[in-house]
């Protein structure tokens, strides 16, 4: 009997065993994945910062001196040519929407006041161009943060962006609000809209089938820096909220 209990036990400790190699594999293998899903991001961001440069220094620059051709051109005919005058007019008028419109695609793929001048001042640019393209109300909290890695600073900003861009394609709202807050080494950003509300679990449903991508992607970026995302909606308006421990501090999540 005693041979019998000393076996079990032995089997029992080898079973043991082999589960706590099993749990080590796949916790080294999350956060592998997290290390090259941070990569991806880190080149993805890259690459929209080179199309940004290539945008303002190529076509911008191409644009403006094609307007300052026009201009001139204008400018020499003078009152000699009057029926070409609304030509010109009229193609003066579309390279300037042009040179505006590629300004800001630039400024939308990499803000350059990100690489700046930091979060804060980026989400203060992104409340400004948004709110003014829309009857929106936007209010950004986020004084006094400390220095925050690029990274974060990066993954907050699209985080941001992403939930204004739905907010205005889908709630109807007329006021939101981003906050972002550090605390007990975590990093909490918020977003509230005063929107209608939806339905959390169909659109949610909606995401695991991959027919919308926006809350997918950012619920997949939020994990890949080790965080949560969270959204509620209802009467008093939907909120979504990101809590993403800061690297380097003992930042815990909430269960």
């Amino acid at each position: 009997m005693s041979g019998k209990t000393e076996d079990l036990a032995s089997t029992l400790e080898t079973l043991r065993g082999d589960y706590r190699t099993l749990v080590e594999r796949l916790e080294a293998n999350e956060r592998e994945f997290q290390r090259l899903g941070r990569a991806v991001f880190r080149v993805e961001e890259e690459e929209r910062r080179r199309l940004a440069r290539e945008l303002h220094d190529g076509l911008g620059q191409n644009l403006t001196a094609l307007k300052h051709r026009l201009s001139l051109l204008a400018s020499q005919l003078g009152d000699t040519r009057p029926d070409l005058q609304p030509d010109l007019d009229a193609s003066l008028a579309l390279c300037v929407q042009g040179l505006a419109d590629t300004r800001e695609l630039s400024r939308l793929l990499r803000p350059q006041v990100l690489d700046d001048l930091g979060l804060e001042a980026a989400l203060d640019w992104l409340a400004r161009t948004l709110g003014n393209s829309a009857s929106l109300a936007i209010q950004i909290r986020a004084h006094e943060l400390p220095p925050l890695e690029p990274d974060l600073q990066t993954l907050v900003f699209r985080l941001a962006q992403e939930a204004l861009a739905n907010v205005l394609r889908h709630a109807g709202a007329s006021q939101a609000i981003v906050s972002v807050r550090v605390r007990a080494g975590l990093l909490r950003l918020t977003v509230w809209d005063d929107g209608p509300g939806f339905d959390v679990a169909a659109a949610l449903e909606k995401s695991r089938r991959g027919d919308s991508t926006g809350l997918g992607g950012m619920k997949d970026r939020v994990a890949l820096y080790g965080g949560r995302l969270s959204l509620e909606s209802g009467k008093d308006g939907t909120r979504i909220e990101a809590v993403v421990p800061i690297p380097g501090e003992a930042g815990i999540l909430p269960a």
